[in-house]
């Protein structure tokens, strides 16, 4: 047996491994049908959120471009000193949905999710249907009126319920951008949602 051959047979197969398990953004942010074909499991985690929160997909997916670009590790830019320096970041958001610890900590408790990750993205889908649920109890917003919902998601429940928007004319922007993207993913999900859900079919869905 020619261990030399062995090894870089090994070492071949680690590189794939690893190289399937990246955290990079999907190529083709602008396009739902191209994210979850391109990042396996995604489609499966985004439905299990949608159908356990009552959530809708294309809006959880355009809160998550929003906040993070897909990026796993995103965090808050830090603030400049004297225009140049780095100083603190803002906030100790992190991961896909830029979730603060303390609401972090408090989706893990009401969720039953003790084990979840800001940077692993079922979690982070999870979390976000989750908040747009309590936007729904607390606020009676749509599940697709993803305008609102960001509203809520920047502002707090709280927050949207006094207006505290009403005076930011650039957040307001920003939401009309998310609102805008989840029609879009929305549309292009229609185009593609019965090939993603035979895909993602477990056995047991077959009876």
């Amino acid at each position: 047996m020619n261990f030399s051959r062995v090894s870089r047979l090994g070492f071949s197969l680690v590189l794939i491994v690893i190289g399937g398990c990246t955290t990079a953004p999907p190529s083709d942010l602008d396009n739902i049908c191209a994210i979850f074909d391109e990042k396996k499991g995604w489609y499966k985690s985004a439905k299990k959120s949608a159908k356990r929160w009552d959530a809708d997909i294309p809006t959880m997916m355009a809160i998550v471009h929003q906040e993070s670009k897909f990026e796993a590790k995103a965090k808050p830019p830090r603030k400049k000193i004297l225009g140049f320096i780095p100083g603190f970041r803002p906030s100790n958001a992190y991961g896909y949905s830029q979730a603060l610890t303390g609401t972090w900590e408090r989706y893990k408790r009401d969720a039953g999710a003790y084990g979840a990750d800001r940077d692993e993205f079922d979690d982070a889908i999870d979390f976000i249907g989750w908040y747009n649920k309590l936007s729904y109890k607390e606020n009676g917003v749509s599940a697709t009126d993803a305008r609102a919902l960001y509203l809520n998601y920047h502002e707090g429940q709280g927050g949207y319920a006094r207006g505290t928007y009403k005076s930011k004319a650039w957040l307001v922007g920003v939401a009309n951008k998310v609102h805008a993207r989840a029609g879009r993913y929305r549309t292009q999900l229609q185009g593609c949602k019965s090939r993603l859900d035979a895909a993602n079919k477990g056995w047991f869905d077959w009876f």
